[in-house]
C-alpha cells in the first residue's frame, strides 16, 4: 500500500497490513459467506485495525475463486474441534443472555423451567381491561388482591392502572407486590374471573369514576362558614381523619386574603414568623401584600427581607408551611376569634 494514502491526521492510527495472510482471507471469506446482515453485526465489534486487515484479505479473494466455501468449511471444522472448551459455553452464553434478556427469563430457559402463563391466559379479560375501569374496581379490593393482579399484568399496563388507584392505597399494594414470590395460576384465574364479573357489571350499569370528596368540598365551600364548621364537627365524630382533610381543603392559604384586617392581625399573633416566611415564599402576591399590610412597618420589612434572602425553597416545604398556618386559621375560626368568609357568605 502506498504511504501517500496516510495523512498527518491519521498518523496515530495503525498501519494497514501490507500483505494478505491466510487468516485475513479466511476472515473476509467467512463474512461474505455469512451474508450482509450477520457480517454487519460482526463489524460492529471490530476495531479499525481488524477492519483494515479484513479489507486487505477481501481484495485478494478475487484471486482465489473457492476461497469462500473453503473458508466456511474450515470455520465449521474449527467449531467442531472446540471439544472440552464447550463445557464453558453454557456459563458464557448464560451470562451474555442474562445481560440482554434478564436473569429470570434466562434462568428458566437454561434450567428447563416452564415459562409462566401469559397474563391474558390466567386473568382473562382483566389483563386487557381499560386501566381506569380496572383501577376503579381494584380500589375496592384488598391490597393483596391488587398486588396479585398487577404482578401478573404486563408492566406498562400495570403502571397505568396503579397510577389511577388512590394515592393513599398505593404503598400497601406495592409492599404486598414486593413480597410476592410465587402464585399458582389457579389462584390468578379465580381472581381474574371474579374481577371480570365486576367489570362487566360496572360497564353494563354505566358506572364511572366520581370524585365524591371533591364534590363534597365544593358544596361545603359554597355554604356559610358557620355551617361548614358545624358540618365538619359532625363528620369528625365518626371520621376524624376525613374531618381533618376537609378542614385543610375548605380553607386554603389563598383564603387568608378574604379575612378582615382585624382577623389577619389576630391570626398573625398566633403564627411563627419563620414558618410564615416559608409559606409566603410561594404565596400569591395579593395574599403576601395583605399579610405585610397588617404588620408594623419594621416587622413587614424584616419579613420581606427574610423571604428575599431565603433563596429557592422546595414546593413541598412551602405547601407544608401553608398547611400548618391554615390549620391555625381554621382553629381560630372554630373558636370564634376570626370570621372566615367563604363564597357562600354574604357581606355588607
Amino acid at each position: 500500500m502506498a504511504d501517500s494514502d496516510n495523512n498527518s491526521g491519521n498518523a496515530d492510527r495503525p498501519e494497514p497490513p501490507r500483505e494478505a495472510g491466510p487468516g485475513t482471507q479466511r476472515a473476509a471469506a467467512v463474512l461474505l459467506g455469512l451474508g450482509p446482515d450477520l457480517a454487519a453485526s460482526v463489524f460492529q465489534h471490530l476495531d479499525e485495525s481488524s477492519v483494515r486487515s479484513i479489507a486487505v484479505g477481501a481484495k485478494h479473494l478475487k484471486k482465489t475463486p473457492n476461497a469462500v466455501p473453503q473458508a466456511l468449511g474450515a470455520f465449521v471444522d474449527s467449531l467442531d474441534s472446540v471439544g472440552g472448551d464447550s463445557a464453558a459455553g453454557d456459563g458464557l452464553l448464560r451470562d451474555v443472555a442474562s445481560q440482554v434478556l434478564g436473569a429470570d427469563l434466562v434462568r428458566r430457559a437454561f434450567d428447563g423451567v416452564a415459562p409462566p402463563p401469559l397474563a391474558d391466559e390466567v386473568l382473562g379479560p382483566v389483563a386487557l381491561a381499560d386501566p381506569e375501569a380496572l383501577a376503579m374496581i381494584l380500589s375496592r379490593e384488598q391490597p393483596q388482591t391488587c398486588a396479585l393482579v398487577l404482578g401478573a399484568m404486563e408492566p406498562q399496563r400495570a403502571g397505568l392502572v396503579l397510577k389511577m388507584i388512590p394515592e393513599m392505597q398505593r404503598p400497601q399494594i406495592l409492599r404486598r407486590l414486593a413480597t410476592l414470590e410465587a402464585v399458582a395460576p389457579e389462584v390468578l384465574r379465580e381472581v381474574g374471573a371474579a374481577l371480570a364479573a365486576e367489570l362487566k357489571q360496572a360497564v353494563s350499569s354505566g358506572m364511572r369514576r366520581f370524585d365524591g370528596k371533591g364534590a363534597a368540598i365544593e358544596l361545603l365551600r359554597r355554604t356559610p362558614a358557620a355551617q361548614q364548621t358545624e358540618a365538619v364537627q359532625e363528620i369528625e365524630k365518626d371520621d376524624p381523619e376525613l374531618a381533618a382533610e376537609l378542614r385543610t381543603k375548605l380553607f386554603t392559604f389563598t383564603d387568608l386574603y378574604n379575612l378582615s384586617d382585624r382577623d389577619v392581625q389576630t391570626f398573625l399573633r398566633e403564627v411563627d414568623t419563620a414558618r410564615l416566611s416559608v409559606a409566603l415564599k410561594g404565596a400569591a402576591v395579593n395574599v403576601r401584600d395583605k399579610i405585610l399590610k397588617n404588620m408594623s412597618s419594621r416587622a413587614a420589612q424584616m419579613l420581606a427581607d427574610d423571604i428575599a434572602a431565603m433563596g429557592p425553597v422546595k414546593l413541598a416545604d412551602v405547601e407544608l408551611a401553608q398547611g400548618e398556618l391554615v390549620k391555625i386559621a381554621f382553629t381560630l375560626a372554630e373558636q370564634g376569634r376570626i370570621t372566615v368568609v367563604g363564597p357562600g357568605d354574604k357581606t355588607v
